[in-house]
C-alpha cells in the first residue's frame, strides 16, 4: 500500500482514539470544560467550535500523518512505526495542552493534562500501529 494512503489509514484510526479520549475527557470535566473550545484555541480559532471540529479532523486524519511520513526516518525509537508515532504524538501533545489550556486551572487542569497527553500517545500509537501494519 502506497505511504500516503497508509498514513491517512492510521491517521482516520488515530483520529477516532484521539476523539474518544477527548469526550472522556469532557465527560470528566463535568461540563466545565469544552473540548471543542480547547481545540479552538489550539488551532488559532477560538469561539468557532464547528470550524475547529472540522479543521481537528483534516489536521489529524491528513496533516499529521503527512508530517509523520516526511520526518519518520528522524524520529527516534525506531525502527518500529508505532513506537516513532508515539514520540510524533507526544510532542503534539505537550504542544497541545500548552496552547490550547487557556484559563483552565485547579483540578481540572491536573485531568486536563492528564487525559490530553495520555489521548495524544494513544493517537500515535494507533496511528504508528496501523501505519506499520499496513506495510506489508
Amino acid at each position: 500500500m502506497h505511504r500516503a494512503l497508509r498514513a491517512v489509514t492510521g491517521g482516520l484510526v488515530g483520529t477516532v482514539v484521539l476523539s474518544g479520549f477527548l469526550l472522556v475527557l469532557d465527560t470528566q470535566a463535568r461540563g466545565t470544560l469544552s473540548v471543542a473550545a480547547v481545540v479552538g484555541r489550539f488551532l488559532g480559532i477560538d469561539g468557532r467550535p464547528l470550524i475547529a471540529i472540522a479543521l481537528f479532523a483534516i489536521v489529524t486524519v491528513v496533516l499529521w500523518p503527512a508530517l509523520f511520513v516526511a520526518v519518520e526516518g528522524y524520529l527516534p525509537f525506531g525502527p518500529d512505526p508505532a513506537t516513532r508515532a508515539v514520540a510524533f504524538a507526544a510532542v503534539i501533545g505537550i504542544v497541545f495542552v500548552v496552547v490550547g489550556r487557556g484559563s483552565i486551572t485547579g483540578p481540572i487542569l491536573v485531568i486536563y493534562v492528564g487525559f490530553s497527553v495520555l489521548a495524544h500517545l494513544a493517537y500515535g500509537f494507533a496511528f504508528g500501529s496501523i501505519y506499520g501494519r499496513l506495510a506489508g
